[in-house]
């Protein structure tokens, strides 16, 4: 029986990547320090035996009787991880060091969850592996950024020096159940705003696209990854290709929400990208994978979600 760590496993991806574990048989550790996870994302595990959460910072060193790594652990959104910078920057930095250590003491195979992120406001349309970014490392989100490209430069470091199974993917707009209401991302925004009948918040004109993809897709694609062969490391893009724009985001969600919500518009955030889709012909051609989940089907679900979530 596989015994596979996820780090931030309480998480919004992470709780979705623990169940469907769970369900393919492995017995799973979950580890998370609930700055932005929560227990009630995994409730319903709790009860399985092959399911076990513990409380825990990857910033600090991990024993574990492991054959393979999840590593997820960090804040995910502006508002979150611009918080605290520092602890994002250790949480990405040193995080990686522990779970890198644990993974070779372990002899375990280990995945980074990377981000789209590493392309900073990119220069390129879309972004390839091969694209080296466009990041401005004094900036408000440099700490994320940034803490997410020395990770992937420590995880290629471990596997050249000590022979480290990684493999480090990027991970681009992802959205589903259990995403945070407050969490500052624009469909949780823009379904929360809907919901409650306030305005439609759109930075800059609405003009700027994105490229959603959903949760079960994105888990699909990881645990495809993580079984691969050993000398598929990556970095390989997981996102969907088919670019919108905020305006008709808005527009789609205000349908679903059934809301009346009028559109109110603000400055642009220093360093949001304008645009922001992945080239994923290398997942195609390595993994078979590509996203099968609509935009439109997966918003349903994701409304449905924050619907009773707030009602509660």
């Amino acid at each position: 029986m596989e015994k596979v760590l996820v780090a931030g496993g309480a998480g919004f991806i992470g709780s979705h990547l623990c169940k469907r574990l769970i369900a393919l048989g492995a017995r799973v550790l979950c580890a998370d320090n609930f700055t932005t996870g929560a227990q009630s994302n995994v409730q319903e595990l709790l009860a399985n035996g092959r399911f076990e959460l513990i409380e825990h910072d990857v910033a600090r060193p991990l024993q574990a009787d492991i054959d393979r790594i999840y590593n997820l652990a960090c804040p995910a959104s502006p508002v979150h991880y611009q918080r605290d910078p520092v602890s994002t920057i250790k949480t990405n930095v040193h995080g990686a060091i522990n779970m890198l250590d644990l993974a070779k003491e372990r002899n375990a195979r280990i995945l980074q969850a990377s981000t789209s992120e590493v392309y900073g406001d990119p220069e390129v349309h879309p972004q390839s592996e091969s694209y080296w970014g466009h990041v401005n490392p004094i900036g408000l989100r440099g700490c994320y950024d940034e803490g997410k490209r020395c990770a992937e430069t420590l995880f290629f470091d471990y596997s050249r020096q000590f022979g480290v199974e990684i493999k480090v993917l990027r991970i681009f707009n992802t959205y589903g159940p259990h995403m945070q209401p407050n969490d500052g991302r624009v469909i949780s925004n823009f379904i929360v705003q809907a919901l409650r009948g306030d305005a439609i918040t759109i930075y800059g004109d609405g003009s700027q696209t994105r490229s959603f993809c959903y949760v079960d897709d994105l888990v699909d694609g990881m645990i495809s990854f993580m079984k691969s062969p050993s000398d598929f490391t990556g970095p390989v893009n997981m996102g969907t290709p088919y670019e919108v724009s905020m305006m008709e985001l808005a527009n789609m969600i205000l349908q679903l929400a059934g809301g009346r919500s009028e559109i109110e518009y603000r400055p642009l955030p220093q360093g949001d990208p304008k645009q922001r889709r992945p080239d994923i012909r290398l997942a195609r051609e390595a993994l078979g994978w590509e996203p099968r989940v609509s935009l439109l089907d997966g918003l349903k679900e994701t409304v449905a979600y924050f619907r009773k979530t707030l009602s509660a």
